[in-house]
Order: C-alpha cells, then sequence, then structure tokens
C-alpha cells in the first residue's frame, strides 16, 4: 500500500531529522530547507500534509518568508493540509497563518507524540474532503432532477420522467412510503412546458375529509360554518401548472366523483358556489396503496383509477435498487456534512450494514438514521452502531443451509455486478473467484446481468 507523502519545511537540519525519524515509518517524507526548495518538492511530489516553519531564510528571524511560502502552497493546492511550526513565543505568528489558511500549528521543541496525532488527524480530515469532493462528482454524474440513483430501476424512471414531460398526459406515480414519489412529480413538471406555472401538492390523507372537499375545490363566502371568506381551491390554485395529488387512494368515494367530473370537463364549481370555473391544470397522482385491490374491494372507483393513470411509473424500493445504497448513503452524509460544518465518513461495517438493512421507509428511513448518527457519532467515522443498525438478525436466519448459501451468493454477485457496472473481470476480483466460476455460478442462480 502507498504511504501518504508529507513534506517538512525547515531550515534547522537538525529538526528536519528528528520529524524525519519520528515520521518515516508511516508516512513518505520529503524535505526542503526554504521556499524555494519547498515549492519545488510541492510540484514534484504532491504531498498530502506540510509542516511549514514560518522562520525560513533569508528572514529566519521573523515570518514574512514562511507567510509568503503558506500562501503560495496554497494558492497551487488549495486541498494541502499545512501544519505550521511556530516557537513558544510567536503565538501571534501561527494564528495569522490560521486566518490564511493552515490547517493547525505546534510549537518547538517538538513532541513526537502531539506531532503523530497532529498529522494523523490532518490526514483523516484531507482524506474525508477527498471522499465528499469525489462523491459529489459522481452524484453530479448520477443524478436527475433531485433523484440519485445509477441503478437499472431509477434509470428506468429517469427514461419515464423525460418522456413524460414531453406530454400532459395525466400520470399515476406508485411506490412505497419514503421512496420519491413527489421529487419524481417535480421533475416531471420542471422539465414540462408547465414549468414557469406553479406545482401545487396536497396530501389527500392528511386533510379530514370533511375539510378536504373545500380544500381542493374552493368555496364561496357563506357556504358553511366558519366559511367567512371565499377562498380558491388547490385545483384552481394549479391553473397553468401543475397539480399533484398525493395519497389519492385515501378520497372518500364522493369526493373521487368530483374529482372525475373534473378530469373529464376540466371544469369545477365551488362548495356553495354555481359558477363554474374552467381550469388547466396537468394532474400527477400518487399512491402507497394497491388501488387494484381497492377497486376489487369497492373502495376505488375504476373509471377514476383509469383516468388518472393513463401512464403509471413505480418507484422502485431502496432494497431493491441495486449499487444505489452506498451512493445514496454518502451522498445524504455529505450533505449533512455541510449542515453540521464538521467532516465525516463511514466505516467498512456501516456499509455492510446499510447494505443488509431492508428499509422499510426507504430514502426517508436512511435520512433519518444518518441525522440521528451525525448527531450521536462520538467522531468523524460513523458506525453502525452510530445507524441502530449493529447486530440485526441476517435475512437469511431460518433458511436451509443450500438456499441461505444461494441467497448470499446471489446477493453479492448482484452487488458487485452494480458497482463494477456489468464488468465481469473487476466483479471477480472483487468477489475473489475466478471468472470461470463467476460465470457459472451467474448461470446457475439465474442472475441476469
Amino acid at each position: 500500500m502507498e504511504k501518504t507523502r508529507i513534506l517538512i519545511v525547515d531550515d534547522d537540519d537538525d529538526l528536519r531529522s528528528q520529524m524525519r525519524w519520528a515520521l518515516a515509518a508511516d508516512y513518505e517524507v520529503f524535505l526542503a530547507g526554504d521556499r524555494a526548495s519547498s515549492m519545488d518538492v510541492l510540484a514534484r511530489e504532491m504531498p498530502t500534509v506540510v509542516m511549514l516553519d514560518l522562520g525560513l531564510p533569508p528572514a529566519t528571524g521573523d515570518s514574512r518568508e514562511g507567510l509568503l511560502a503558506l500562501d503560495e502552497m496554497l494558492k497551487s493546492d488549495p486541498q494541502l493540509k499545512i501544519i505550521v511550526i511556530t516557537g513558544q513565543s510567536e503565538k501571534n505568528n501561527a494564528l495569522a497563518a490560521i486566518a490564511q489558511g493552515a490547517y493547525d500549528f505546534f510549537s518547538k521543541p517538538i513532541d513526537i507524540g502531539i506531532l503523530k496525532t497532529v498529522v494523523e488527524r490532518a490526514i483523516h480530515v484531507s482524506r474525508l474532503e477527498r471522499e465528499n469532493r469525489e462523491l459529489l462528482n459522481c452524484t453530479q454524474l448520477q443524478s436527475f432532477e433531485g433523484m440519485v440513483g445509477s441503478s437499472p430501476q431509477m434509470q428506468k424512471v429517469f427514461d419515464s420522467v423525460r418522456k413524460l414531460s414531453q406530454t400532459d398526459a395525466p400520470v399515476l406515480v406508485m411506490g412505497e412510503s419514503g421512496t420519491g414519489k413527489e421529487l419524481a412529480a417535480r421533475a416531471i413538471h420542471r422539465l414540462s412546458e408547465r414549468r414557469d406555472g406553479p406545482f401545487v401538492p396536497i396530501n389527500c390523507g392528511a386533510i379530514p375529509e370533511h375539510l378536504l372537499e373545500s380544500e381542493l375545490f374552493g368555496h364561496e363566502k357563506g357556504s358553511f360554518t366558519g366559511a367567512h371568506i371565499q377562498r380558491q381551491g388547490r385545483i384552481e390554485a394549479a391553473q397553468g401548472g401543475t397539480l399533484f395529488l398525493d395519497e389519492i387512494g385515501e378520497l372518500s368515494p364522493s369526493l373521487q366523483v368530483k374529482l372525475l367530473r373534473f378530469l373529464q370537463e376540466r371544469q369545477i364549481e365551488r362548495v356553495g358556489g354555481r359558477k363554474t370555473i374552467q381550469v388547466d391544470a396537468r394532474v400527477i397522482s400518487a399512491t402507497n396503496a394497491d388501488l387494484c385491490q381497492a377497486m376489487a374491494d369497492g373502495k376505488f372507483r375504476e373509471d377514476l383509477y383509469y383516468r388518472i393513470g393513463v401512464v403509471v411509473i413505480a418507484m422502485p424500493p431502496l432494497r431493491d435498487r441495486q449499487g444505489d445504497i452506498p451512493l445514496l448513503a454518502k451522498m445524504l452524509l455529505q450533505r449533512l456534512t455541510s449542515e453540521q460544518k464538521r467532516p465525516f465518513g463511514f466505516d467498512r461495517r456501516a456499509i455492510a450494514a446499510m447494505e443488509m438493512h431492508r428499509w422499510a421507509g426507504n430514502v426517508r428511513e436512511m435520512e433519518n438514521k444518518l441525522r440521528r448518527a451525525v448527531i450521536m457519532a462520538d467522531g468523524n467515522q460513523i458506525t453502525a452502531a452510530d445507524l441502530e443498525l449493529e447486530g440485526e438478525r441476517a435475512p437469511c436466519e431460518g433458511m436451509g443451509l443450500t438456499t441461505a448459501r444461494e441467497a448470499v451468493e446471489r446477493d453479492l454477485i448482484e452487488r458487485a455486478l452494480a458497482r463494477n457496472k456489468g464488468n465481469l473481470t473487476r466483479c471477480a476480483q472483487e468477489l475473489k473467484i475466478s471468472r470461470p466460476t463467476l460465470y457459472e455460478l451467474i448461470e446457475r442462480l439465474g442472475i441476469v446481468r
């Protein structure tokens, strides 16, 4: 494994040798005695950490040359972690260097234990920042209108959203709670010709039935107790834009009839009113309920179903999105890191635990667990315990040995294929098996590549 590179810049030969001796076992150490030679080493070796004495020649008696070196180094590499070395009486110089962009400082005479701790911390922070930058770049490449995913299931959703944004057809978005149904609806709206119009959401299951009719259709003054003024409803407010009806399966039979009339005639009447109002609004609906079963049970109108579901988008649950769990987790953690102004990363067991978890609440559950973890974590590494995923029951418990082994093999191979974009050579290397063995397992387990 390649060692992390460190540059020590000091005009004192003995001090340079002392620090090199202390760090050489763990790091690849380079030395420089002045500003010019340090910049040459920096350009050639690209170290992660620099230890910089501010008293450099030709002005060893003050900090001017050292601060100039600090400025040039940060201009050359803004991500560089520079640790300033000062004398006991030069704290003001150290603070000036921190204000200029130095990572940390320590004073002479050097304590080797403190030196190693400061260097380890600087390398750890540098690694977290690099991972966050890589994640941000990766997320930008694999995100679409606020939705993130590289899995085939999400790529299919993205393709459907692109196509539907070019039409005005009613859309029904189906999926479990927390799968991003509203995100898909907003994406269709933003990409459509109605993007300059309003996007008006309403959760049909969150409003009491006796208030929902007024909320949807509006009401006239005096139409019922408490109706002191005329009020426009959500349908009317979506004029020229998109109406998003979340949890549409919760609508009462009477409201289903009224909504069906609007969808057929593009007209509404406010509660207590007689005036017909024309409304030009696209309707996107969403549900986590089984509407086919609801129709069979007589709880949802079949004619309404076919009106709202001219096209259906199925949002996949997180547990079925091959390869997306680490990507989503790191993206969400990067967002929380920005909010907390504190760098975080995952240890390997945390990633493994997240891939094993079933995520009944999907992306919303993951976000809640991560938000709790960054608050409760003792350090900068998020663990399975921080996520409350430690010691979960393995999904294969209760199976026979042969069935469990096949389930584990299938899961590991599918995840490896997803991570490596179907590249069998890299997949076999990761799984530590030969390509012929991998071919044989894929065929025997019926895995779709």
